[in-house]
């Protein structure tokens, strides 16, 4: 084939270098030349995580706030397709990807460059793809496919397990009640699916109805009641991430924060959720298919 694929993207616990591997490789046993480059961060973020760190990073993610990456070195100065891997920190791109996405290098490498960008998420991930949309757009990047992988358990569950294996480092059962945690190894398996959807499309340079395939495969949906969620939070994130960076004990103010946290999602969603269901829902049909198609849009 002869096509240079970068494949570039930062894992803490090496869950998302995974599904990066199984999305390239039906592009490597079609010809293409991969180079697949793991950002690190200066420092790194110690896996697995303590809960004050864990944290602590909340205000930097919420206001778009850069770190910095140890040096690397790209092959070549230009590619025919970039797959940028990217994660969610509180509903937000996480530090090492939005530091990545200002380094003048790389983007001028993404500049008018195909670019598919894939995720590997708990559940919410709409916010975070509009912020790494847009830093891609401001490149001059060719935004041409969004896939996101989810953990398919209910919220309140994928909540107890991530907070599993975040803190403890292990990929198992909690307390061998819950299930695992993450993306499902089936579906980190499937990912290869989107690759070989993906090859030609590389082959022939032609993105256009890339991203209508991908959503037919089912590499991206949209939960309404994630959806829902996810948008009241941003606002409330960005109010306490505000409040936070002003005050001197800024670790007891997260503290209360990660209170905030488990009351609102095992108390208010249930009950926002129930009451948009009754009264809301019903008569937005129309409002809901725009707000999803808004998402899945790559413009």
């Amino acid at each position: 084939m002869g096509k240079k694929v970068l494949a570039i993207f930062y894992s803490q616990s090496g869950q998302l270098a995974d599904i990066v591997s199984q999305l390239t490789t039906p592009l490597a046993e079609a010809g293409a030349s991969i180079e697949i480059v793991r950002i690190e961060p200066e420092p790194d973020y110690a896996f697995p995580w303590t809960t004050d760190r864990f944290y602590s990073v909340m205000p930097d993610c919420v206001l778009g706030v850069t770190g910095r990456l140890k040096p690397f070195r790209l092959k070549e100065t230009s590619y025919d397709l970039i797959v940028l891997g990217y994660q969610a920190w509180f509903l937000y791109p996480s530090i090492p990807v939005n530091t990545l996405l200002h380094d003048p290098a790389f983007r001028q490498v993404l500049n008018n460059t195909p670019v598919v960008t894939i995720t590997g998420a708990r559940n919410m991930w709409l916010n975070t793809f509009l912020e790494i949309k847009k830093l891609i757009h401001s490149t001059g990047g060719r935004l041409v496919g969004n896939i996101a992988l989810i953990d398919r358990h209910p919220n309140h569950i994928s909540f107890v397990t991530i907070l599993h294996w975040l803190m403890g480092g292990k990929k198992d059962r909690y307390l061998n009640i819950f299930p695992y945690p993450g993306v499902s190894a089936a579906d980190v398996a499937h990912t290869s699916v989107y690759g070989s959807v993906l090859v030609p499309h590389l082959i022939h340079d032609e993105w256009s109805d890339l991203q209508e395939e991908l959503v037919r495969q089912k590499a991206v949906n949209t939960r309404y009641s994630l959806l829902l969620l996810e948008s009241i939070a941003i606002p409330t994130y960005e109010k306490w991430a505000r409040f936070v960076v002003k005050r001197k004990k800024r670790k007891a103010w997260l503290a209360v924060f990660r209170y905030y946290l488990v009351f609102s999602l095992f108390v208010a969603a249930p009950i926002l959720l129930a009451v948009d269901a009754a009264l809301i829902r019903p008569f937005s049909s129309k409002r809901i298919k725009e707000k999803r198609r808004y998402y899945l849009s790559l413009n």
